[in-house]
């Protein structure tokens, strides 16, 4: 009878390979410094040697379930967030994809391309907008400035009383907790928008 009619993996049935001891001792070592600790400190708050949690960092030993929940609660973080992959460095995000949302009261329309993570505190729009409609927009929180810079077409843009023309390639930052608008002056005008929050 073969392994996969007894239901056995090829390997004798066995658990899956060890964690990717390079992943842990990245987040250890990240945690650890975000948390101010040094090797010794940490050690003692996860009550194991010394020895153990620097072989962790230096990405050798095999840490058992208990030793890396431990350490998590000794830092203060889910036990996921010592084991869980690496984000990747390259984030892509093609023309026409990302979350997009629609003006009602304008012909603009804009599409999230990067949230905020938790501390970064800023949005990434790209924005899209054709003549014949303004879109205002009260204010934003309070410290809330924007970047934009425009892609393609012309752009009216700013504060109510300051706003400017820009055309392609042209870089604009203002207050956003003001009341500003938006208004295409060509077909096809095209933005990206930063929110960045205080």
């Amino acid at each position: 009878m073969s392994d996969a009619a007894t239901g056995a993996a090829s390997d004798g049935g066995k658990a899956p390979s060890r964690l990717p001891l390079d992943w842990i001792a990245a987040s250890l070592r990240r945690e650890r410094t975000r948390a101010g600790l040094s090797l010794s400190e940490l050690a003692k708050r996860a009550g194991i040697a010394k020895s153990t949690l620097s072989q962790l960092e230096a990405a050798s030993g095999n840490p058992s379930m208990e030793t890396l929940w431990a350490l998590g609660v000794a830092l203060g973080v889910p036990f996921s967030a010592l084991i869980e992959p690496p984000t990747p460095s390259v984030r892509v995000v093609r023309a026409g994809e990302g979350p997009t949302v629609h003006s009602e009261q304008s012909s603009y329309t804009g599409s999230l391309l990067s949230a905020g993570p938790p501390g970064a505190r800023r949005d990434i729009y790209r924005s899209w907008i054709e003549p014949g409609s303004v879109r205002a927009s009260e204010p934003h929180l309070p410290g809330t400035v924007e970047h934009l810079v425009v892609s393609a077409g012309r752009l009216k843009a700013g504060p109510r009383g300051e706003e400017e023309e820009l055309g392609p390639g042209d870089y604009m930052t203002y207050r956003g907790d003001v009341p500003h608008s938006y208004e295409a002056l060509v077909p096809g005008t095209t933005f990206v928008l930063v929110m960045q929050h205080m």
